[in-house]
């Protein structure tokens, strides 16, 4: 899945990406960007660009129009909002994924992700609330216990069909 990447970390310390002899470019005519290994950058990265963040962004990261993969040696304390988001690496902050959100058996991400399509694979390791339907005003609490709920229930508590279910276990 993010083998178009690995040309780009080659000769980091990232030895989760191998050589990819079939992807030379992933941006539109090989307009990319990348932070390596050895970068840290503080403040607000905003790319016209398809961007690869191998190193360290704390602040934001902005790529509306394109896709910003952080790869297994990212180290993100910030908000990324990009079209396509795709994690290897470790994020800390909220994730707005324009298009899709991406998260690799390898990625660690603490924060609330919002985007129309995600996907998770096996191992990934997620803390925070996902929004698909970022358009939609949602109901932030939804009722437990209402008057016209409640007599139904205290109806079945009463005759007892809860405990008979429960023993019929």
């Amino acid at each position: 899945m993010f083998s178009k990447y690995r040309k780009f970390i080659n000769g980091s310390d990232d030895t989760s990406l191998d050589t990819d002899n079939k992807a030379n470019n992933f941006g539109p005519a090989g307009q990319n960007a990348l932070v390596g290994v050895g970068v840290t950058i503080e403040g607000q990265v905003l790319s016209h660009e398809d961007i690869v963040i191998a190193g360290k962004v704390q602040g934001a990261l902005i790529a509306k129009n394109h896709h910003a993969h952080i790869a297994k040696s990212g180290v993100i304390t910030a908000d990324i909002t990009a079209k396509i988001i795709s994690i290897e690496g470790s994020v800390t902050g909220n994730i707005t994924g324009l298009e899709s959100v991406i998260l690799a058996a390898t990625s660690i991400v603490h924060g609330n992700i919002e985007c129309p399509r995600v996907s998770l694979e096996d191992g990934a390791k997620f803390k925070g609330s996902i929004e698909m339907n970022p358009g939609e005003p949602t109901q932030s609490v939804l009722p437990i216990f209402s008057a016209s709920n409640g007599k139904v229930r205290k109806s079945i508590i009463e005759s007892g069909q809860i405990g008979a279910k429960a023993s019929s276990l």
